[in-house]
């Protein structure tokens, strides 16, 4: 059911937080200019408020990385596990390391980056959705092919198809996962807002729906988490002004989707790469189509 009312604080009804001291908010990561993953909280209070969320880690070299995954958070018993996929040079790193009870970096589980392949100098958006058992891939090249991958246990990546058409678009966020199809948040450099269904299923293939014509070209980094049981929260990026606005998103139903502005996020988002950070994926849900 689409999100048609908006509740007295702005957030579509979908998205309303639990209770009236709980808001929405999401946890932003990001690599700096010194090659640090910094962790910030998003909040939708109105204005938005922005709060650092654990110290910046020395994990990657200067400048090293270009595109990075969602990051991971897995509790554990000596500390949290920590993994994302990020993009070197024209190759795809896996990155893990441990943080310990202060947040910092664990000396007994330093920074690994562990090599998957080449020939990801022409990607420009990338994200994985996990699932019990396995993780589905998706990564859009500058020529508007789309592909996908799957690996399980193993770790190991198998090709999973290819769509083409998305020559027009520069990003993108994954705003749902079930058993059965994934969906993404899209823009295009002409202005328009677009989901992307995609059954799990093969041969690849999928549902695209314009949800607004105009206006979101700006963004180079889309953002989103789940906010309330069917609406999401994103914050798009403008990497040219070092603007980020944030938006209550409502069931993603086409044209009738709601979306309200929250605001502008109140300092400079200045650093080259951003992503969601996750919690363990055994509590991590997106229903936002």
């Amino acid at each position: 059911m689409a999100a048609a009312l908006l509740t007295a604080g702005g957030l579509p009804a979908a998205a309303a937080p639990a209770t009236s001291t709980t808001v929405c908010s999401l946890r932003l990561g990001s690599v700096d200019a010194t090659g640090g993953e910094v962790f910030q909280q998003v909040a939708a209070t109105r204005p938005p408020t922005i709060s650092s969320d654990g110290p910046t880690l020395p994990v990657f070299a200067a400048g090293q990385v270009r595109l990075s995954s969602s990051l991971v958070v897995k509790p554990g018993p000596v500390g949290p596990a920590v993994d994302s996929y990020v993009i070197i040079g024209s190759a795809m790193y896996h990155s893990t390391y441990r943080t310990g009870v202060d947040g910092r970096l664990d000396p007994k589980h330093p920074p690994v980056l562990t090599r998957i392949g080449g020939g990801w100098g022409t990607f420009t958006a990338f994200e994985r959705s996990i699932r019990a058992g396995y993780t589905t891939y998706y990564g859009l090249r500058n020529d508007g092919m789309l592909f996908r991958w799957t690996s399980g246990a193993d770790g190991v990546w198998h090709r999973a198809g290819s769509v083409p058409g998305f020559a027009g678009f520069k990003t993108m966020a994954l705003i749902s996962k079930t058993r059965t199809y994934d969906t993404f948040l899209m823009n295009t450099r002409a202005g328009a807002l677009f989901t992307f269904h995609i059954p799990v299923g093969s041969p690849m293939h999928g549902m695209v729906k314009m949800v607004r014509e105009r206006t979101w070209q700006g963004f180079e980094s889309l953002v989103a988490e789940k906010c309330g049981v069917y609406g999401t929260l994103l914050l798009g990026i403008d990497q040219d002004t070092h603007a980020g606005y944030l938006y209550a998103v409502g069931h993603a139903n086409g044209f009738a989707t709601v979306i309200q502005q929250i605001g502008k996020v109140p300092v400079p988002l200045t650093d080259h790469v951003y992503f969601r950070v996750v919690p363990s994926p055994a509590v991590d849900v997106l229903n936002g189509e």
